[in-house]
């Protein structure tokens, strides 16, 4: 359907360089001709009285309460913090101080398109500089727009309905499809880094032996476990300075924050620069190879992550929110970083911190010390992970494929909007031949069009 579509057959200059043609019989105005930007009203978290009317904040859904500011359907704009987002209402609802709305009241377009229209102007690119950027109502009112006749509003509504329903569903299909490969690749990681699996072989080993730990399960025969202490030659821990909240350039130095790995990968753009005046111990810069464990985080899913430094943009050094490990020479760094990324190792980790009494979401350096790790020999240790990064570099690739083709599905559907808005392609004929049952929304595609799960109305009217 979507690839016949046609241009319009008479088209007129729009008078807006920028916008270029338009459709004969549309009309081009300023935003101000086609609705009024309402202020939303204000109500603090404590003044809220528990309701089914759904509270809306410059970001989406806040909260709820129990009275309503909007009528049905309506469009909420974010006007401070997200400013310009563009939420829609199906059902009544509050909005609040930092909000802008847009209801029957306030307009006498067809709701839906004036939701795609706002959309498409890029109201977070109308700001002013300010201490607090935000939407400057005035400068949006000043916004051209093209105008097409009443009834055909509701059309083209209906049909960005419909057509990005469907590329929001490819787009969700393929996420998944990511997650499930990710999924595969922690499974797959986890059964050779616990010896479940031999990886040279794909099937269990012949032979396996109780870990002598009493949570652990059995372990490869040829297999031990061992504590964290007795394979390390040292633990490093960094230092707390005042750091500038920017990114380091030319010779300036940085230090790590605690994000600096997550899930077994290291990002070293998690750092603050450091003063041009501040001294450190240069044996706390950080080198490529270097282990790293993450000792405290504002997330407890971040806490005890370890990641290898495996490239350097910047001059880093290492902070007391993070730990260096240096391992024996017997044991593959590599190998060290899948197994202390993996789910028992994960359990021991999650223990210590809410064990921790005083030091939430810190990973005390005697638990780390005391963690067990089940370790193959070393030769083992290296076929594993040459295994696996033949294995995960296949996986890898699927991913990256797929991120691709979402972000091609997210241009087109941008694309598509524009074009449909502008009137650079006629969608009144494909309109008529969508189906005439009622499309409803399901929660994931309701929450990213509109934070509600109301279904739409078959005639794309959008009227309560």
């Amino acid at each position: 359907m979507l690839a016949e579509l046609k241009p319009y057959l008479r088209m007129k200059d729009s008078g807006v360089e920028w916008l270029g043609e338009i459709p004969s019989h549309w009309d081009v105005c300023r935003l101000k001709r086609i609705c009024r930007l309402e202020y939303g009203d204000s109500l603090a978290n404590d003044s809220r009285v528990p309701g089914e009317i759904a509270v809306y904040g410059s970001n989406g859904v806040v909260g709820q309460h129990d009275k309503a500011n909007t009528i049905a359907p309506g469009i909420v704009v974010g006007r401070k913090g997200s400013f310009g987002k563009v939420n829609y209402c199906y059902e009544r609802a509050f909005a609040i101080d930092t909000t802008f709305f847009v209801d029957g009241r306030f307009s006498s377009a067809d709701m839906r398109w004036l939701y795609y229209l706002l959309g498409w102007l890029r109201l977070d690119a109308v700001t002013k500089d300010s201490a607090v950027p935000g939407l400057d109502r005035e400068d949006a009112y000043q916004r051209f727009a093209p105008l097409p006749v009443q009834k055909e509003q509701p059309a083209i509504a209906r049909f960005l309905d419909h057509a990005t329903d469907r590329i929001d569903r490819y787009i969700r299909a393929k996420e998944k499809l990511i997650a499930l490969l990710e999924e595969q690749k922690q499974v797959l990681v986890n059964d050779a880094v616990t010896g479940r699996i031999d990886v040279r072989t794909g099937k269990p080993y012949r032979a396996y032996k109780p870990s002598g730990v009493e949570w652990l399960e059995d372990v490869p025969e040829r297999w031990r476990v061992r504590r964290l202490k007795s394979m390390v030659a040292r633990i490093d821990q960094g230092v707390s300075p005042q750091a500038q909240n920017r990114l380091c350039d030319g010779d300036a130095w940085g230090v790590l924050k605690a994000g600096c790995v997550n899930g077994g990968v290291f990002r070293q753009k998690e750092h603050k620069r450091l003063a041009a005046d501040f001294a450190f111990d240069p044996t706390l810069a950080i080198a490529n190879g270097d282990v790293l464990a993450s000792r405290a985080s504002g997330s407890p899913h971040l806490v005890g992550s370890v990641g290898r430094v495996s490239s350097l943009k910047y001059k880093l050094i290492l902070s007391d929110k993070t730990f260096r490990l240096v391992f024996k020479h017997e044991f593959n760094a590599e190998f060290m970083v899948l197994a202390m990324n993996s789910r028992y190792y994960r359990e021991q980790v999650n223990r210590a911190i809410s064990g921790a009494e005083g030091l939430a979401n810190n990973l005390p350096l005697s638990s780390l010390r005391a963690f067990f790790l089940i370790v193959p020999p070393t030769q083992e240790q290296n076929d594993i992970v040459l295994k696996l990064r033949e294995a995960t570099s296949r996986l890898n690739a699927a991913a990256k494929r797929t991120k691709q083709e979402i972000s091609l599905l997210h241009e087109y559907r941008t694309r598509l909007i524009a074009d449909v808005v502008t009137g650079k392609l006629d969608v009144r004929e494909a309109t008529t031949a969508l189906p005439t049952e009622t499309v409803v929304f399901d929660a994931e595609t309701a929450s990213a069009k509109s934070g509600s799960s109301r279904q739409l109305d078959p005639n794309g009217e959008g009227q309560a």
